[in-house]
């Protein structure tokens, strides 16, 4: 079962002696993600698809961390001073198609990445025109010495037909160059949509990598004692060893046909955790334990 945003009461802080809450501490450096193998998989094959080219779609269900790779990402860029432009069109009102919102379109992907990379060009109306100056615009870029990445973030919202022109955007090129590497990051929706059955989208599912986020698993009790140590608590001082064990229940969905599925990533864990701590506060129950993590 996946709870709403929780927090800790002051008194739980108080409690178990916390200066802040370790599971609502905004993530600020590298050094604050925590990384599994998957993790760290991920978060190169990003680095290296903006900066070597490629066609890549990280998929993960919501709380698995997919925006905090892209900010990783993004500042990874900036601290090694890379020479990776990085463009990012507006997604704030996106859906697949116009009754919900507003579908994002080739020629809006095309306006974005004109401002980014040349700011005081006005772009061009029509568009014939418009596409003819992304294209020159690109192959500057890249005689910059530039490498050139458009990350897409909620693309699963994105519609077929813009799927489907992505896979041009991606096939410019300068010679033998590629001019653009392109990130998609969404929800699970994205793979689907992405899949082989899919014939609408064939072209794109043959150059584009799937990465799908992995839940925590066996990683639980590293994630929680990761956090708890950038608060100066050990895993011992606030929960008993038998709360992962009914963390882990209480985190696995059971579907009609008796099929399991780990519901353990890090928000839907923070959450879980935090209510358990509050609830284990008000109850005086000096840690958390398995019994209390059931009540929640």
């Amino acid at each position: 079962m996946l709870l709403a945003k929780q927090a800790l009461f002051p008194a739980t802080k108080k409690h178990f002696l916390l200066p802040i809450d370790p599971f609502s501490v905004d993530i600020r450096s590298a050094d604050e993600v925590f990384a599994t193998s998957d993790i760290r998989y991920v978060r190169e094959s990003l680095y290296q698809t903006a900066k070597h080219g490629g066609f890549m779609a990280v998929v993960g269900e919501s709380g698995a961390g997919k925006s905090t790779l892209r900010r990783d990402l993004i500042d990874r860029i900036r601290a090694e001073n890379a020479p990776i432009a990085v463009i990012e069109p507006y997604i704030i009102a996106m859906e697949d198609n116009d009754i919900k919102g507003k579908t994002l379109k080739a020629a809006h992907i095309a306006e974005a990445i004109i401002s980014t990379l040349a700011p005081l060009q006005s772009v061009k109306r029509s568009p014939e025109a418009r596409f003819r100056q992304l294209h020159q615009v690109l192959k500057e870029s890249c005689k910059s010495g530039y490498s050139n990445v458009l990350i897409i973030e909620e693309a699963h919202s994105l519609p077929i037909p813009t799927l489907k022109h992505l896979k041009r955007f991606f096939e410019l090129e300068d010679g033998f160059k590629k001019l653009i590497s392109i990130v998609l990051i969404g929800q699970p929706e994205l793979k689907l949509k992405l899949s082989e059955r899919n014939t609408k989208v064939r072209e794109v599912m043959q150059r584009c990598e799937v990465v799908e986020l992995a839940p925590l698993d066996a990683e639980l009790e590293n994630y929680v004692a990761f956090r708890l140590a950038k608060v100066g608590k050990k895993l011992s001082d606030i929960f008993e060893e038998d709360a992962f064990l009914a963390v882990r229940q209480r985190l696995t969905a059971v579907g009609r046909n008796k099929t399991t599925t780990s519901l353990l990533y890090p928000l839907a864990v923070n959450n879980l955790l935090t209510a358990a701590m509050n609830l284990a506060e008000s109850l005086g129950v000096p840690k958390v334990n398995g019994d209390v993590v059931m009540q929640v």
